[in-house]
Order: structure tokens, then sequence, then C-alpha cells
């Protein structure tokens, strides 16, 4: 982040140009001010509650809200635009970065910042097995006779591979210490970076003066293990930001304004004021809410509703942002646009749900709270008991002080968990499913209700012919070269049905009804049953269809299905083995769902559920002490998805739904939704068992380092073995059968 935020008298930063906030601020008829920032350097929850709590110190100030997957903060205070300047410097004296909220630059941030960590990655890896290398050569030294002249050598080697190694790919870690300590704070990159420096330090000097010891290795292999979890996590991160990210790609493209003369105006579809008139043409996505004034077709609402059927539009019907228009031109009048669209309240529920989510404190929080004064603080007593009580040399009792740092760094503790989830992770993919969240693992074990979508998640969401035998192949052509010039899902699959069928030419489109075809003999039409079906005849099922008319022969019905997965029976009996509750919850008709729940053999479902209402139901799953996985697609469901407790979708979802998901499973079959649960539950025992390895790692070596029994060489053995101790355990989750 090379900007910073002007703010009042404080003084900005060297590094960046000032920036100021006041034309961010968006200010209410009420009185009431609203500002969206973007805060750079926050890693944890305690870096929300440090913000929070400082921006809420002021009296001027109604709410404060860090959402810890976007950095986005959101502040309103009672007052005008002028106290923006004082709530960003607020900011600024906790020690964070602050710019104007903007995705496209927080994702620029993020590339930078994630070649940045690969860059030090590559090097502590290309340092660490270079010094290991020189270090087995001492160790083996020292049972043959090694000259010191010799040994002196290979250390200033490993000096000047290490201390270049250190001071570059220890950058991450030294930044945020020497931040946090300006502020006044501290955080778990503090001891970390104490005790590599210590490290490399004495290192140099026992070098220096021809000491038999040197530490070089221990420091490149701690910051080559830290870094690998700084990348992972910081991906995952990256993950869930893209979600709320994409909607709000979606809020901000252009539409077309009519004036009173009828010419056209391109405008920031945020900026359209209510009444406007928008004219949306045949393909493009509308950019506002409004009702429809002139224009008559047909419109994709499955981005909303999740109804994979167009809906079908005239003078009168009401719109949304973030819908396709299907069919002719439609003029519009607008009635919100911006943050009043209905997909901006998607926005808001996704944002909402995963600042719910980001709020817990987590046991990692609270064990980084405790880890850094514990650390400082027994380290300190070791050197000072040494030097001051115990008569010993200043260097020995340096040397003692930093095996206690080095011993007590969280390598075991931080790959307890990691290395589960990786080797996990790997499973998983393996059988088609791939984690996005650091955290799901966890959370998946924790299931005890699974809500489920019907469209594309028990079903595959492509509507396919049924009882294709019972079709005259004539008529199946036919057909397949009417519909192959149109975009209508199911013209679509019927095209798909016959690939080979030749396109037909001089076909027209009636917006809402169908196609038609004139010949000299007569009108061919498909479409829907009052433009092609016989007149008066009641639907004979609930099913889609499509209906062929041609000269000389009767109306013939094409029925469409959406096929279930082969697999959805068996695995939501498999889910109901597990112990866990099912239940469906669909946007779609109340006919289709019910007939789906029939099939399946669900108790529990509910049919014709928007976005808030589905939200609403995870939310009582979650007041009644229920831990909800949501498994569904499409835009409908990203609200829910985020809200849940846990959430997958399937690899059809659309890009949000995917992104917004912890989980995303590939291929037709639903049984990976089961089979991810297995898994997850059996990670969390070995998660356990590791962090109780770490912990009586920790109980048994630190005392022992403060009584001056380890080295720091012995110190790096010993934190070594212990990760190397905590793998080993995570590795019987891969060697084990398929659960």
């Amino acid at each position: 982040m090379s900007a910073s935020v002007a703010l009042g008298t404080a003084p900005p930063p060297a590094d960046g140009p000032e920036v100021t906030v006041e034309p961010f601020v968006r200010s209410g008829g009420d009185g009431r001010s609203t500002l969206h920032l973007m805060v750079e350097g926050v890693h944890c929850g305690g870096c929300v509650r440090t913000i929070e709590r400082a921006l809420l110190a002021d009296p001027a100030v109604e709410h404060a809200r860090v959402n810890l997957s976007t950095r986005r903060l959101v502040v309103g205070w009672r007052g005008g635009p002028g106290l923006g300047g004082r709530i960003a410097a607020t900011v600024e004296r906790a020690g964070f970065r602050a710019v104007p909220y903007d995705p496209d630059q927080l994702r620029g941030a993020d590339e930078v910042r994630d070649r940045q960590l690969l860059r030090a990655l590559a090097v502590a890896g290309f340092a660490a097995g270079n010094v290991m290398l020189l270090s087995v050569a001492v160790w083996a030294g020292a049972f043959q006779d090694m000259g010191p002249a010799t040994r002196s050598l290979m250390h200033w080697f490993s000096a000047l591979i290490a201390l270049p190694a250190i001071a570059y790919a220890g950058r991450p870690f030294f930044g945020s210490a020497f931040d946090a300590l300006r502020h006044g704070r501290t955080n778990m990159d503090v001891p970390i970076s104490l005790a590599v420096v210590l490290a490399g330090s004495m290192s140099l000097f026992e070098t220096i003066r021809h000491g038999e010891h040197v530490y070089f290795d221990s420091a490149v292999m701690l910051l080559f293990f830290l870094l690998i979890g700084r990348y992972l996590d910081h991906r995952a991160r990256g993950q869930a930001r893209s979600a709320a990210e994409r909607l709000v790609a979606l809020e901000r493209g252009f539409v077309t304004v009519l004036d009173a003369a009828g010419v056209r105006h391109a405008v920031p579809a945020a900026d359209v004021a209510p009444g406007a008139t928008v004219l949306a043409g045949a393909g493009e996505r509308i950019g506002v809410d409004g009702a429809v004034i002139a224009g008559a077709g047909e419109v994709d609402t499955s981005l909303i509703t999740g109804e994979s059927v167009p809906e079908r539009v005239a003078p009168g019907s009401r719109v949304f942002a973030g819908t396709l228009n299907l069919g002719a031109p439609l003029r519009i009048a607008a009635s919100a646009a911006g943050d009043g669209t209905l997909l901006a309240e998607i926005v808001r529920l996704m944002e909402a749900a995963e600042q719910r989510r980001a709020r817990f404190v987590v046991l990692a929080d609270r064990i980084a709270r405790a880890y850094a004064p514990a650390v400082h603080s027994l380290a300190l007593i070791t050197f000072l008991a040494w030097w001051l009580v115990l008569g010993a040399a200043w260097q020995v009792a340096l040397l003692y002080a930093i095996a206690v740092l080095i011993i007590t760094c969280p390598c075991a503790l931080a790959l307890a968990v990691p290395a589960v989830q990786v080797i996990a992770s790997g499973r998983l993919f393996r059988s088609g499913v791939l984690l996005k969240s650091a955290t799901a693992l966890e959370r998946l074990a924790e299931v005890d209700h699974v809500v489920l979508d019907k469209t594309g998640t028990l079903s595959l969401g492509r509507p396919t012919l049924a009882a294709v035998e019972a079709v005259p192949e004539d008529d199946l052509r036919l057909a397949a070269g009417l519909a192959g010039g149109s975009r209508h899902p199911l013209a679509r699959a019927l095209a798909a049905q016959v690939p080979d069928a030749p396109a037909a030419e001089g076909v027209a489109e009636v917006p809402g009804q169908g196609l038609r075809l004139g010949l000299p003999d007569g009108e061919i039409r498909l479409g829907s049953r009052a433009f092609a079906g016989p007149p008066g005849e009641a639907p004979e099922d609930d099913r889609l269809e499509l209906w062929l008319a041609r000269p000389g022969a009767a109306p013939r019905r094409l029925a469409f299905g959406d096929r279930l997965r082969d697999d959805a029976a068996p695995t939501l009996r498999r889910l109901e083995a597990l112990g866990l509750e099912v239940e469906m919850l669909s946007g779609d008709r109340r006919p289709a769902a019910a007939a789906v729940a029939k099939a399946l053999g669900i108790d529990h479902w509910s049919a014709g559920r928007s976005p808030a209402d589905k939200v609403a139901r995870l939310e009582a799953l979650g007041a009644a002490g229920c831990k909800v996985l949501m498994v569904g697609d499409g835009l409908n469901d990203a609200p829910a998805l985020a809200a849940a407790h846990v959430s997958i979708s399937p690899s059809s979802a659309i890009d949000i739904s995917q992104n917004t998901a912890d989980a995303v499973f590939q291929g037709d079959r639903l049984m990976p939704v089961a089979l991810t649960i297995e898994v997850a539950r059996r990670a969390r025992r070995l998660i356990r068992q590791n962090l109780a390895l770490a912990l009586a790692y920790n109980l048994i070596t630190v005392p022992l380092a403060m009584a001056g029994l380890v080295t720091p060489l012995i110190a790096a053995l010993s934190m070594s073995a212990s990760s190397l101790l905590v793998v080993g355990n995570a590795l019987r989750l891969q060697l084990r059968g398929q659960p």
C-alpha cells in the first residue's frame, strides 16, 4: 500500500501521497455520515478489536465495524463530512494505514503481497537447504576430528548465506513487529523476530570469535516454516474477499439513461436518480431496480431468485439490478440504484454474515495474546537469573535466553493445525473437493444440520428433454434447428439434444413467446403453450415445456426436466447415518420443490425462499444451537452460503457462490459432501492430538531451557523434532483407508 490518508492535523506517512477522505463520506438527511475505508495491516481479531475500540472511544462515532475478510472499515457518526479526517486519523494513530475503500486497489495490493511472500519463501527455502547441508557437515566433523579452522570456514559460509536471507525473508515479520512496537502493541511476530535476530546476531558473534556452535540453521528454518503458513493464510483470506468484491463489481457498471429528448447517456449505475428512464438492451445486464414502462420479453432472474426459467416481463413488471435481459430492449423507470438495490442488499447480507463469523475469537488468537508476553518474560527471567543471580557470563546467559526464545517458537503449535489441513485438503482434492478456507475443516467437523438448495445442488441445474424416445426424429431435428439461434435455456437444452441438427434460417423470435419460421405452406412455431400449443388445454403436469406446431400436424409437447444427481438419495442417507439433520431450502416453485423432496425422501423442506428468507432460516437454526452446513449455488444462495457455519458449492455454481463457499466439489456426484464431513471429523481428532503434543512439548522443554540444560543447537533440534512429530501424526490421515 503506497498511499496514505491526509487526516486533518495528523501528518501523513512519508512513503505515500496525501489522499483526503471527505469526498468519500456519505451524508444522510438525518445528520449522520458514513465512511468506507480500506485498512492495511489487519491480520487477526486483535487488530479488529484495536481499531473498533479506538473509534468507539470517540463520542461522535455511533458504530464501527471492520470486516477481517475484505479489510473494509465502515464507520458511522453523527455529524457532517468534516469529521471524516478525524475518524481516519484515529485509525492511523492506532497503527493502521487507511485509504478510501476500492476493491480494485485491494486486489492489486494483495497480488503484490503474494509475490513478496513467494519471493521471501523462495529465498528462505534456498538458504535453509544450503545452511542445513553446511550444518550437517559441521555436526559430522565433530565426530571425525574436524579442525577449528575448517569449522570456522564452514560457519563463515553459513553466515554469508543466512544473514542476507534473514534480512530479506524476515521482512514480513520484522515489519509487522516494528509497527506493533512503534504503536505500543505486541503480536506473535515480535518474539519470532526477536528470536531470529538474536539467533543470527549470536551466531555471527560466535563465528567471529571462532566458537564451536552457530545457529544460522535455526533462524532460516524457522523463517521458512512460518512463511509457508503466512502465505497459505493470505491466499485463503484472498479467496474469501473475492466474493464480495465480485458482487460489488456488478454494482459498479454503467447503464444507458434516456433524457427527456430521448438522447442516450452512459451513467454509472450508482448515480442513476429515482424516476430516471433506463434502457436495457437485449443481452444486457439490468443495472437498476425499477418497473418496465415499455417493451416486453424475458428476463433471466436466476442470479437473484435461483429460478432457472426466465421470467416474462411486460409494462408494469418489476425488474432488479443484476438480472439479464434475454429479449427485446426494455425501458425501465428506475426506483433504486447503487446501495438501494436488491443486489446491494445481497452484498450487505454477505458482509454481515462474514463479519459475524470474523468476530468469533478462535483458539489461535487467544494463544497469540498470551504467547508474546509469556515468551518475552521467560526469556528475560532466564537471562537475568543466569547473569545476575547465578553469576554466569552475559554471553552464556544470553545464549540460554535465546534457547528459550527458539525452543518456544511456535513451530509445532503453528503446524499442529495446518499440517492436518494440508494433508486433508490433498486427500479431498483427489476426491474432487477443493477447500478454500483455512478454517473450513474445523467448522465442517462441527456440523450437525445440513441445508441444501434444490436447483444445481440436488439436481444438476441443466434442463434436459424428457422421454426423448417418444419424440419422432423428424420433429426433434426440426425443433432443434429452430432452437439453435435462441438463448432461451430450454431452447439451448433442445439444441444440445441434437447437436448435428442444421440451424434453420429466417427464424424470428417473439419476445416472451417463442420462435416462428414462415414457409410457403404455413408457419412453424416453437414456444410456449399459448404461442404454439393446443388452445384451451390444461398442462398435463408441472414440468417445463415447449410446444412444436407445424402445418398439417397436431402440436407436439416437448417436456423438460432437471435431472437429479444420480447419487443424491444415497448421499442424503449417508448424511443421516452420520447423525445429521437434512433440510431442503429452495427458491424454486413449490410444485418443483415438492417433487424433489418426495423423490429423495426429504421430510423438512420449503420453497419460494428469497435470499433474505434463506439467511433468516439459517440464523434461526444458528440461534437454536445448530451448526449448519449450507450446500448451494446461484447468487441467491451467496448470502446463505456466507451466513452458514460452513458452506459448500458444486463446481457448476456461478463464480460468486464458489468464492463465497468454503469448499467446492467437482463433477455430477453429490457424495463428496458426505466424504468431506467424514474427513473433517477425523482431521479434528488429529488436530486435537497435535495440539496436545505441542503443549506437552512446551511444558517439558521450556523448563529445561530455562535451567540451562538446552543449548540453542539442541533447542533448534527439539523444535524441528516437535514439528516432525505433529506432521507425522497428521500423515496418519493419509495412510488410513478411505472413509
